[in-house]
């Protein structure tokens, strides 16, 4: 058996594992009761980690880690012209749990080492999934490295940050081949016909992970006249996230910045709603722009491709996502659409 194969199959035993421990009775095992304590550890150390997120994080990439999916997705590549055995690093972020994931998938896959450095806000579920791993093949022992330190000894680098980041990672990763990642928002366009079922389902763009990712809706487009009461009441039921305290903490914060500055807002309790012109929205507040003509919006989103990851909406764009999907990417719907399995094949 290659060893391209005992990798595969590694991580299909991964998700036969998640899926179990997900599900409703579980297999009760030392391998389980490990993972149920780096979910309650990676709680304590990071408060937006609720055990709510972290189960969607993991159920999410259960149902992606079949024999079925991962081999539809690298029958789109040849995997026999990989250069094998290269070591690349990977700065993953810390803002949703397992954000790094994919591109720890993709390097293991194409037959690399992976040289890790993990965000301090999310290093605990990772650690597990590399012990299991190791438990299931050792050889993922000398596949994987987590660095504490300086990153040594890199070939290629797929680094994630912030667009003040990114200046750092160019300059001192600029000399090896490199994928290096900035800020990226999602929105939404409404066309103001939406359904109560499609305004509900929005909220599961908006609300999961507390609008922490790059695929969370931070801001939508509205026609001009728009109700907004039509999208109130369609996410009354989402109002106990502000239970969260972190959340709830956030929400005072902004609400009372945006007073003192005599904006003018629209709130239900738990989501502010501002009319801005910028993408990026803080926690627990949503900004809105109104449009007249749908073709000029498009120009604009087309203008503003870079800093978007998703465009949520019904029959507006070719490349849109539907309606609550956009915490539910396929192993194709690569970050800042750049495909790292290509990239990785081409080092």
């Amino acid at each position: 058996m290659s060893d391209h194969n005992d990798t595969f199959n590694a991580f299909i035993a991964l998700g036969d594992f998640l899926r179990d421990f997900c599900g409703p009775t579980p297999t009760d095992s030392l391998m389980a009761e490990k993972l149920s304590q780096a979910i309650q550890l990676a709680g304590h150390k990071n408060g937006w980690f609720t055990e709510e997120n972290v189960l969607f994080a993991l159920r999410s990439w259960a149902d992606l880690l079949t024999k079925e999916t991962l081999s539809a997705w690298l029958s789109n590549y040849d995997l026999k012209t990989k250069s094998a055995g290269k070591t690349i690093a990977i700065i993953m972020a810390g803002n949703i749990p397992l954000v790094g994931f994919h591109d720890f998938l993709g390097v293991l896959l194409t037959g690399q080492k992976a040289l890790i450095k993990s965000s301090s806000n999310d290093n605990v579920l990772l650690l597990f999934i590399i012990d299991y791993l190791i438990s299931f093949d050792k050889s993922f022992e000398a596949k994987i490295i987590v660095s504490k330190g300086q990153l040594k000894g890199f070939d290629a680098v797929i680094a994630t940050g912030s667009n003040n980041t990114a200046r750092y990672f160019e300059h001192y990763f600029g000399k090896v081949p490199n994928i290096i990642r900035k800020n990226r928002n999602s929105v939404a366009v409404l066309s103001g016909t939406e359904s109560k079922g499609q305004l509900y389902a929005l909220g599961q763009d908006i609300f999961r992970y507390y609008g922490l990712g790059c695929r969370s809706v931070s801001k939508f487009f509205v026609p001009t006249g728009y109700d907004f009461d039509v999208f109130f009441n369609a996410i009354y039921d989402y109002g106990s996230i502000v239970n969260q305290v972190k959340y709830a903490n956030n929400y005072d914060y902004n609400k009372a910045v945006y007073l003192m500055s005599e904006f003018k807002l629209l709130d239900n309790g738990f989501l502010i709603l501002k009319q801005d012109t910028s993408y990026s929205s803080p926690i627990a507040s949503l900004f809105y722009e109104y449009y007249s003509d749908a073709d000029s919006l498009k120009l604009q989103l087309e203008r503003d491709h870079e800093q978007l990851q998703c465009i949520v909406s019904d029959g507006f764009t070719k490349n849109e996502v539907a309606f609550g999907q956009t915490q539910l990417p396929t192993l194709t719907d690569y970050a800042d659409g750049i495909d790292t399995v290509d990239f990785l094949l081409k080092i």
